[in-house]
């Protein structure tokens, strides 16, 4: 094919090439058209394809060619240039709205939402702060009030397919075959003289062996190396000698204070370590029933290697010197007395967090894991007593987001993220049981806040079906505020501590409150009006059936 240079890039030396616009085409000849026949013209070849949008054409420069051309080409130019700076600002503004991370997306609707799974081969190899790309939620745009029949339909959807169906409890022998160097440490029958239960174990090491060379909390953490060279330098002091061998006394906790995060657990553990016959492990919280024992030191660095029960073990060993002094002074060995030190253990994590079952448990039950925490700290201790402090959940989930959230927190944020995680929820419970979705290590992750926390039921009843009503103690953080004292007392009578005098007495209830909220989030104020009716409406079923289980009315929380 021919065509017309001075035609095809529109650089005409005169208006009378406008009859050529007219001519040229597939079939334009450059022999007919009565403009194109002079010598000046030059042709331009091209194959029998199709011409590329994007040619770049080389032409002689002519002096007398008209502006309009030149304009032509200079207007053509300027909206390529407008175009691009639109296309430009699309997508700024698409990414500074939706705050996308990972790539630059145009606005999503609101209320849509990447689809549910809890298939595990999915998770194989991926850490857990890679869970969250299994729920890939759009960003919410919302209006506070207008979208809130919206979210009250997801909310009732929610409740529509609650149902509290109990559990099938895991047989000794199946809980042997999942953890069996747990249970070659842990012995069945303890020391009789002793609350806790205690046991002797044969130390094979000479003095030069340090017995805490391999503790994992040693070694990941500097803040409890302290502790650790401390207890090296007296850990000969306290062995047993018996027949040219040496012993050391193994504890476990005679106590749990098993939950909830952000209800007081650590006021609670604060001024029960005052009382004279309470000792707890040397770390507050050591999270090795829920995480360590799987290898999760963070949860978003996934996992490491897994702790074993021996170095959970070795935090109770300051606890354990002490009990070994009373159990071999003379006058305990002549009446038989009774030792009254009792060891707790706060790990706020171990009533609910059971996310790691997955991974390392036979997912054969529908989405529901087979063994929960409980099953296996009854298995060693059927004669455990367990404390859980508790409070208004649409608090507790106001308070966990101000403690946790990083940056950029506001109380509209907080709203989107509720919604967020409620639709969430709601793709999850469509598909799978109630207990499923509580226990669902990739929903919870992707979750921007966490709900499930806050469902105290699921899990207390859950943990009834291995632990008697008698060995759980609830409390309310509302009722722990209003009055120190009585709660404390509470908690003694329940762990048969003995009296106490009027100073020590005092100084465990009047010490001043632990673990508030700092200045810094207080200055936000409270959550939206809205927020709250949407979590009291998402709540109320769960808080329904909790005051039943405890006959209670106080865990309606319908005063707060």
């Amino acid at each position: 094919m021919r065509y017309c240079i001075n035609c095809c890039i529109h650089l005409l030396p005169n208006d009378l090439h406008r009859q050529c616009f007219r001519c040229r085409g597939p079939n334009h000849n450059n022999q007919k058209c009565p403009v194109c026949k002079g010598e000046n013209k030059i042709p331009l070849y091209t194959d029998s394809k199709q011409m590329k949008l994007l040619a770049v054409l080389e032409v002689r420069t002519d002096h007398s060619e008209s502006w309009n051309g030149f304009f032509c080409l200079r207007k053509g130019r300027l909206c390529s240039l407008i175009f691009g700076l639109i296309i430009m600002t699309l997508v700024m503004a698409s990414y500074i709205l939706t705050g996308a991370k990972h790539g630059l997306l145009l606005i999503p609707s609101p209320f849509h939402y990447g689809a549910f799974t809890s298939n595990p081969s999915l998770m194989d190899n991926e850490s857990l702060s890679d869970m969250k790309d299994h729920y890939q939620p759009s960003k919410m745009n919302i209006s506070y009030v207008k979208d809130y029949p919206s979210i009250k339909l997801i909310i009732d959807t929610i409740t529509s397919k609650i149902e509290f169906i109990t559990r099938q409890r895991p047989d000794l022998e199946e809980l042997r075959k999942q953890e069996p160097h747990m249970f070659s440490v842990i012995p069945n029958k303890f020391l009789p003289n002793s609350k806790n239960p205690c046991w002797y174990e044969e130390y094979r090491g000479n003095t030069t062996t340090d017995p805490y060379a391999t503790n994992s909390y040693a070694l990941y953490s500097k803040r409890f190396r302290t502790i650790f060279d401390y207890l090296r330098k007296v850990f000969w002091n306290h062995l047993y000698h018996y027949k040219d061998k040496h012993y050391r006394l193994r504890c476990l906790p005679h106590f749990y204070i098993i939950g909830q995060p952000k209800c007081g657990t650590t006021d609670l553990y604060d001024r029960l370590r005052l009382h004279p016959d309470v000792r707890f492990s040397a770390i507050k919280e050591p999270h090795w029933w829920t995480r360590k024992r799987f290898g999760i030191i963070r949860l978003r660095d996934g996992f490491h290697d897994r702790y074993p029960v021996e170095d959970y073990l070795d935090l109770f060993d300051l606890a354990a010197h002490q009990i070994q002094g009373v159990l071999q002074s003379e006058a305990a060995k002549e009446r038989g007395k009774m030792n009254n030190i009792i060891i707790g253990e706060a790990s706020a994590s171990t009533m609910w967090d059971n996310n790691a079952w997955i991974f390392f448990y036979d997912n054969s039950t529908e989405g529901e894991p087979p063994f929960l925490i409980q099953d296996f700290i009854h298995a060693f201790q059927p004669n455990a007593k367990l404390i859980i402090m508790l409070r208004d959940p649409v608090e507790r989930l106001y308070s966990d987001y101000l403690y946790f959230a990083s940056a950029n927190k506001s109380v509209e944020d907080f709203h989107e993220k509720v919604a967020e995680s409620l639709q969430l929820f709601e793709n999850c419970m469509l598909d799978y049981s109630l207990r499923a979705c509580v226990y669902n290590n990739t929903l919870n992750n992707a979750m921007p806040v966490r709900l499930q926390v806050g469902l105290y039921v699921v899990y207390l009843l859950d943990w009834l079906t291995v632990f008697d009503k008698d060995q759980i103690l609830v409390l309310r953080l509302e009722d722990h505020a209003s009055n120190v004292k009585y709660t404390m007392h509470m908690v003694f009578q329940f762990l048969d501590l003995g009296p106490l005098s009027e100073k020590q007495e005092a100084l465990i209830t009047k010490s001043p409150a632990s673990n508030t909220r700092r200045p810094e989030d207080r200055s936000l104020g409270p959550m939206l009006p809205t927020t709250k009716a949407i979590l009291r409406d998402f709540y109320r079923p769960f808080n329904t059936k909790l005051a039943q289980v405890l006959f209670d009315d106080a865990f309606l929380w319908k005063r707060t």
